[in-house]
């Protein structure tokens, strides 16, 4: 149309491919923005983060 492409054919199966990439990219893309805006917050180390969670599990089962 006027010199450009306008259309495009192909089998569905790589439409399909071709779909899951731009996702996987709109996924990484939304990953660094959310990286980037939480840069600075406040964060706890993995061995922290399991005390956590096992003290609030046996506060939890202990309540019923």
């Amino acid at each position: 149309k006027n010199g450009k492409k306008d259309y495009v054919v192909l089998p569905y199966e790589e439409f399909l491919k071709v779909q899951e990439e731009l996702e996987d990219y709109d996924d990484l893309r939304s990953l660094r923005e959310a990286k980037e805006t939480e840069k600075d917050a406040p964060t706890i180390g993995m061995a922290e983060l399991k005390k956590k969670v096992r003290t609030r599990t046996s506060r939890y089962s202990r309540r019923r």
